[in-house]
């Protein structure tokens, strides 16, 4: 069987994470643009042969949906124009919120997202740290689902933190919690929030033995950091010696900054799954690539290697 040609290529917004991805994978990013027209309207292009193959495209679909729509002309795109194979390498996967009608009368957008991804002619999604596991079952091709724990646990256990403990912030984010405590053998605190009346900021609580402990508080995402502020008060309200968080998507928007800045956290870890905000107070943050995991996954699935080892737990 003759080997088809790799080639990594990047949407417009996901660029500067791809040039690390293909600089780790010792090769640059395949040559394509993007253009433009008044109404806003866009048309991507790749500007070399890719006939017979293995293509990989690098987007977070983070909002606005251009992000998603620019994705999906790319992989039809490198389908009109024979690819072998085409890889959307998804870091970030957008509208993962929307995995079930937790209210009448709404949509479930991410498997609208896996369908419009499927019907573009993808043959296979590399994505990290999804919002809700099942999500791989909207879709019929292979996901390879990669874990923020790679490169986050060996960063905690080389700042050999005295009094670890780990915290989730809500009750859903208990099961990630419960896997990090038990590699870093910490105990784990769980925050819950009892709302008054919805929308009502709510009080808060710990279970778990807070006391002294260095609290460090693991979630998937940061959106307006409303939440994760509000948990990191209550734990130094209840006697913790130090918050820090340590989340894989730095989605970040509204007040997010502000909130972290004036919050009693010492550090704030993420991921470049999703571009930073340019002009930004960014002095509490600390970002960790996550282009090495996925240059090592590239190189697994075109190979043909098991990706498995990919995985602290």
């Amino acid at each position: 069987m003759g080997h088809h040609t790799l080639k990594i290529f990047a949407c417009r917004n996901a660029r500067p994470l791809a040039e690390k991805i293909a600089a780790s994978y010792r090769t640059t990013l395949g040559d394509s643009s993007c253009i433009t027209f008044n109404d806003g309207e866009f048309q991507p292009a790749f500007n070399e042969t890719i006939r017979g193959c293995t293509v990989f495209i690098v987007q977070s679909t983070t909002p606005p949906s251009d992000n998603l729509m620019e994705l999906l002309l790319m992989i039809d795109a490198a389908r009109r124009a024979s690819a072998h194979k085409v890889i959307a390498v998804i870091p970030y996967f957008g509208w993962a919120r929307q995995d079930r009608k937790d209210r009448p009368r709404v949509s479930i957008g991410a498997r609208l997202v896996a369908d419009l991804l499927k019907a573009a002619g993808v043959d296979r999604i590399m994505t990290m740290d999804l919002h809700a596991d099942q999500i791989q079952g909207f879709f019929d091709i292979p996901v390879d689902h990669l874990y923020a724990s790679k490169i986050f646990v060996p960063y905690l256990q080389r700042q050999k933190i005295e009094n670890l403990a780990i915290a989730a912030p809500d009750m859903g984010g208990a099961k990630r919690a419960s896997a990090y405590s038990k590699h870093l053998d910490a105990p784990m605190i769980i925050s819950h929030k009892q709302r008054e009346k919805p929308g009502e900021v709510a009080r808060m609580t710990a279970i778990g033995d807070v006391e002294g402990k260095n609290v460090v508080i693991l979630d998937d995402m940061i959106d307006t950091a409303g939440t994760l502020t509000l948990a990191a008060r209550m734990l130094m309200d209840k006697g913790a010696a130090s918050v820090r968080a340590a989340a894989t998507h730095a989605v970040l928007s509204g007040p997010a900054y502000d909130r972290i800045n004036e919050s009693p956290m010492s550090e704030v870890l993420i991921t470049d799954t999703i571009p930073l905000k340019a002009g930004e107070d960014t002095s509490k943050i600390t970002v960790l690539s996550v282009a090495d995991i996925f240059a090592d996954t590239i190189d697994r699935v075109y190979s043909y290697r098991e990706i498995s080892s990919q995985f602290v737990f």
